[in-house]
């Protein structure tokens, strides 16, 4: 016996193959599937679209702090349509005039160091204290994972209920410089809307601590202590971009092996160049489950915004910070427009296949390239 299956009430008339769905005869209608029984659906109501903000009720309602508005911006910005491009754009210079004043922070450690359990930790101490808290993410590796991080919502169960916090997950797909440019427009979005902490979560491998780097002030490595040989497997580059290092999980049988860790780290950090001018990195304990060495870490990133603010070190890497962005978008658009240009697609593979074959130099390679973009 075959069933019939029809187009439920909510498709529309006329629809064509976008609208998939279909139900099987007896599962719509007014029958609950017992031999003679039916029962009265209501009927649907209808749900309007969403109406498009304009500018001046993006940016008023950024500034006001309305959740859902700020919500609405930030995917604004995120979205690839060329059509939002300008409105966002225009949405940001309106509402730079609010930002930077936060403190950003960035976090990062390997898988299974307990990044949300801390993040979340520190966020709730931070909202018992009176600070607005922003969590973000930012995941440069997720043209090759395609991962997401919409799990730390479910993971920062508690903070995600505060009303003092937001949590924003990172775009799930994007380029480098791509995820990197929303990230940072998020930090502003956050900033006007009057979140005066800013936690950057790293999410990717490889290239995505340096870039968390390049967008906040202070920058704190997440250890882990019990895991063999303490120093073989950190690499000394990671190190060198920390503020601080913070062994987590200090508690019960690993209390001890995470003091003992601290120590070696300690005696690394000495020899290392500072990743700030004018302050010395140095490794600390904390458990996140217990919440002990919480408030000293938040006192040290303190102590750290007082210090580089008076010395002018903090004006000028943010300075810094903001004119690499400008020169990191210029490079993302020299390198998307050279790979998608026409004449270079025409000659790329029989160049590719030159240089494989040993026929053709790679300096060689790159020049006739690059004339092909200039000059096609």
């Amino acid at each position: 016996m075959t069933r019939k299956h029809h187009k439920p009430d909510w498709v529309p008339e006329n629809a064509g193959a976008e609208f998939t769905t279909s139900v099987m005869s007896g599962v719509d209608g007014g029958h609950d599937g017992l031999p003679g029984q039916t029962r009265q659906v209501p009927p649907r109501t209808h749900i309007p679209r969403r109406r498009r903000l304009t500018v001046d009720e993006y940016v008023a309602g950024v500034l006001s702090g309305d959740r859902n508005v700020m919500a609405q911006a930030i995917t604004l910005i995120e979205s690839n349509a060329a059509a939002h491009f300008d409105m966002a754009q225009e949405v940001l210079r309106q509402l730079i005039p609010s930002t930077g004043n936060s403190i950003r922070v960035g976090i990062t450690g390997v898988p299974g160091v307990g990044k949300s359990t801390f993040i979340e930790a520190l966020g709730l101490h931070l909202c018992e204290q009176g600070h607005k808290v922003a969590v973000l993410a930012v995941d440069p590796s997720s043209t090759v994972t395609r991962g997401s991080i919409l799990g730390d919502k479910t993971r920062m169960e508690l903070l995600s209920r505060d009303l003092r916090a937001f949590i924003r997950p990172s775009p799930s797909a994007g380029t480098l410089g791509g995820v990197a440019r929303k990230s940072r427009e998020t930090i502003l979005i956050c900033e006007a809307a009057g979140f005066d902490v800013i936690l950057v979560e790293t999410v990717g491998v490889g290239q995505s601590e340096t870039t968390v780097r390049s967008m906040v002030d202070f920058f704190l490595l997440l250890m882990l202590a019990g895991a063999g040989d303490e120093l073989q497997g950190i690499k000394k580059g990671i190190m060198e971009l920390a503020d601080a290092l913070l062994v987590n999980k200090a508690d019960g049988d690993n209390k001890v092996r995470a003091n003992a860790a601290r120590a070696d780290y300690n005696r690394a950090l000495h020899y290392l160049a500072p990743a700030t001018e004018g302050w010395r990195t140095k490794a600390y304990t904390c458990s996140a489950v217990s919440g002990d060495g919480i408030g000293a870490i938040w006192q040290v990133i303190k102590e750290f915004h007082q210090q580089i603010t008076a010395s002018g070190v903090f004006a000028k890497r943010r300075q810094r910070q903001t004119l690499d962005w400008v020169y990191s978008m210029v490079e993302e658009h020299l390198r998307t427009s050279f790979f998608n240009h026409s004449g270079v697609g025409n000659i790329r593979a029989a160049v590719e296949q030159a240089v494989i074959e040993g026929h053709l130099p790679p300096t060689v390679a790159a020049q006739q390239l690059i004339h092909q973009y200039e000059n096609y």
